[in-house]
């Protein structure tokens, strides 16, 4: 993977025009848009969709927890769209998980058919081509104290639930990659040296987070709020890329 592959810009912004300037401006730095919360309530599926048309991956980051045949069904949806990487919180345990990979598979297979029925292409062709990834979002970084045994435990159960992939702090990579290898480990909380903390407790540099192990970074404030967001952006890409020419 090059340094922009596994580069995620978090879309921490209030609407449309906003989160389209931003996948605009950052797309050659950035492979995948991160789309949360606020974003996702503001502005809906629409957005997503005209993410991914605009030829970008999609992590869609809206952490679901709950009964298992509703997280299977959002789930289901977010597959429709076309994401890339959904969340999923371990803490929702092993059948909500379950359910949860079951259907962001089976929406993408389904939206894929109707692509292809409707004679536009291989369906799914493009920047999502690849099957959607579940990820088990362990502790977040904002929880200053992450007890190892809980990382081990919550990382365990979301590779024995079928989730490709993890959300954890670079601190905790050792614990969860020892506990569940050969899962996407997917790390927010990555600040550069001299960057302010924010809200975040476990936090590490990208290249810190790299050598540690982690194979997508997600990048927010540290870019967008930075006084040059373009030459943060482009000091990133540097120093991961040479992380990546070192290992």
């Amino acid at each position: 993977m090059t340094a922009r592959e596994r580069l995620a810009l978090a879309l921490d912004v209030p609407d449309r025009a906003a989160a389209m300037a931003l996948v605009e401006r950052f797309a050659s730095d950035f492979g995948v848009m991160k789309v949360g919360l606020e974003l996702f309530t503001a502005e809906g599926p629409a957005l997503v969709r005209d993410i991914v048309a605009a030829g970008n991956r999609v992590f869609l980051d809206i952490k679901l927890h709950d009964i298992p045949n509703t997280v299977e069904q959002a789930a289901r949806r977010a597959g429709e769209l076309g994401v890339w990487l959904l969340t999923l919180h371990t803490q929702g345990g092993p059948d909500m998980l379950a359910a949860g990979a079951r259907g962001l598979r089976e929406g993408a297979a389904s939206a894929r058919r109707g692509a292809a029925a409707e004679g536009s292409g291989a369906g799914g062709a493009g920047p999502n081509a690849d099957a959607p990834i579940a990820l088990g979002v362990t502790v977040l970084t904002s929880d200053a104290d992450a007890p190892p045994e809980v990382l081990k435990e919550r990382a365990l159960l979301a590779q024995r639930a079928g989730c490709g992939g993890l959300v954890c702090a670079a601190p905790d990579l050792p614990a969860v990659s020892a506990a569940a290898p050969g899962l996407l480990r997917v790390v927010p909380g990555i600040r550069p040296a001299g960057a302010a903390q924010a809200d975040q407790r476990r936090v590490a540099t990208p290249a810190a987070a790299i050598a540690a192990g982690a194979d997508v970074l997600v990048i927010g404030r540290a870019v967008t709020a930075a006084p040059d967001p373009d030459a943060a952006a482009a000091a990133i890409v540097a120093e991961v890329t040479a992380e990546l020419g070192a290992s």
